[in-house]
Order: structure tokens, then C-alpha cells, then sequence
């Protein structure tokens, strides 16, 4: 499914669904980072998905980051709540999500990687080399947070 997202744009369609969501911010010994390559908007973001009836958020977290990148995590923290009313994504069955995201950070336990449906590529990036990847604003915000050594409360937004 295809996904268009708006940020911050005057001519985004309004929101119909609320869902909520994670990401993880995962760092492996060398500080680099897993990042997935979308198959949905074709940019690099961190990996996640929806919440599930009857799981608790940490396993959302577990679950998502293995589904799409084959690499098993254990939940360390909280980064931040994303919830900007003004990120909406466009799908093409109709649905206009407003964001509503929960950003954890998380070590790699075990598992090895790989792709999934929605992910076209799987890599460990160095923080350096960011810049150089299509990563949405939102997304790079939440990077930003996830990789701060100044910040000691989770960011609300």
C-alpha cells in the first residue's frame, strides 16, 4: 500500500484515524544505527509499525523491529511521544493518519539482517553518514533525540 506524508503542508487532507505506533531507536556496539528503507513512501526511517489488541507496547516494539529487520531487541527506554497533528499520511485505501508514534530506544540481543514487505533494505548507518539518506523531517527528529546525550526527559510532541 502506497502512503503519501504531509508535514506541516496547508493542503494535507484531514485526518479520519488515529493510531498508535512505535518506533525504535536502535544502536548496535558501534553506535550505528538500524534504519530500514520503506517500501510504502520509499524513504529510510527507523523501524516500527502499529500496536496490536492485547500487547503490551514493549512487545509492539520486540515484534516490529524483528518483522521488518530480522534483528531481535530488548527495550532499554523511552525517547518520546510524536504526535504532531499537523504529520498526516495518506494511504491509498482512503486512510488519513494523523501521527501518533512512541519512540523507544532498544539494543540488538540476536537475529541477523534482512528485509521484510515493508522494508526494501536493512542496514546498520553510522551517524555521520545520515545526511546522505532520504529521511522524512518528523523521522529525523526523532533520530535526533534518539542519539542526544543532553537529554534526560522524553520528548513530548
Amino acid at each position: 500500500m502506497g502512503r503519501i506524508d504531509y508535514y506541516r503542508d496547508p493542503a494535507a487532507p484531514r485526518a479520519n484515524s488515529v493510531v498508535p505506533s512505535v518506533v525504535a531507536v536502535v544502536r548496535n556496539a558501534e553506535g550505528e544505527l538500524l534504519l530500514i528503507h520503506r517500501t510504502d513512501n520509499d524513504r529510510w526511517a527507523l523501524p516500527g509499525g502499529g500496536h496490536d489488541i492485547g500487547e503490551r507496547i514493549a512487545g509492539t516494539v520486540v515484534r516490529e523491529v524483528e518483522e521488518e529487520t530480522g534483528i531481535l531487541v530488548e527495550v532499554e527506554g523511552l525517547i518520546g511521544l510524536y504526535t504532531d497533528p499537523e504529520h498526516v499520511m495518506a494511504y491509498d485505501d482512503g486512510e488519513v493518519r494523523q501521527q501518533f508514534s512512541i519512540c523507544f530506544s532498544a539494543r540488538p540481543v540476536g537475529g541477523r539482517l534482512r528485509t521484510s514487505s515493508e522494508s526494501k533494505e536493512v542496514r546498520w548507518v553510522a551517524p555521520e553518514d545520515l545526511d546522505a539518506l532520504d529521511i522524512h523531517p518528523s523521522m529525523r527528529l526523532r533520530i535526533a533525540h534518539g542519539l542526544s546525550v543532553e537529554r534526560t526527559e522524553p520528548f513530548l510532541g
